[in-house]
């Protein structure tokens, strides 16, 4: 018996560690954009509806960051800019509820140390490739619940077929998000 446990405890040993991954949570995360707006002031807005998970390939010491967000969520100052922007010349909330996001794989020290994270990016039924900045967050590779991901990009929105107010509004849109993870 003792010679089958010491085998169970060597094979236990040498097996790949068991994925880790983690959740997005919804409460404390949080996207942002902002625009310029005649080319003088600057309209910002808030999604608080993003959810999502970090999936961990222990044997690949990576992970792919994947995230969904309401387009029904956003937040503005103005409530007639937010109608604007749910309308079919915008966002389209009605044809296309959801933004998603799924990263390229990442390495985990790059989770921790930051670096550039490049991915594919859907929006209006157009997925287009992009790159975020992740900050560096210092939380160890090892130990990812509880950190803060903050992640900074730059999308040119005529890729995703938003081509109104061009007289108006600047094509560069500015995109953030604080993903805070947590276990499922």
């Amino acid at each position: 018996m003792r010679h089958l446990l010491s085998a169970i405890v060597a094979l236990l040993a040498a097996a790949p560690l068991s994925a880790a991954d983690l959740r997005i949570d919804p409460v404390h995360s949080r996207a942002e954009f902002s625009v310029r707006l005649l080319w003088v002031s600057t309209v910002t807005g808030s999604f608080e509806g993003i959810r999502g998970e970090l999936a961990i390939d222990p044997a690949r010491h990576s992970a792919i960051v994947s995230a969904d967000i309401d387009t029904e969520s956003v937040r503005m100052e103005s409530a007639r800019l937010r109608r604007w922007l749910l309308a079919p010349e915008f966002f389209d909330a009605s044809r296309y509820p959801q933004i998603h996001f799924e990263s390229f794989p990442v390495p985990l020290q790059l989770l921790s140390e930051g670096g550039d994270v490049q991915g594919l990016l859907t929006l209006r039924g157009v997925t287009q490739p992009v790159t975020f900045h992740l900050q560096a967050n210092h939380c160890p590779p090892a130990s990812l619940a509880g950190c803060v991901l903050q992640l900074k990009g730059m999308i040119d929105r005529t890729d995703f077929e938003m081509r109104g107010r061009r007289g108006a509004l600047s094509d560069r849109v500015n995109l953030g998000m604080a993903i805070v993870l947590t276990h499922p």
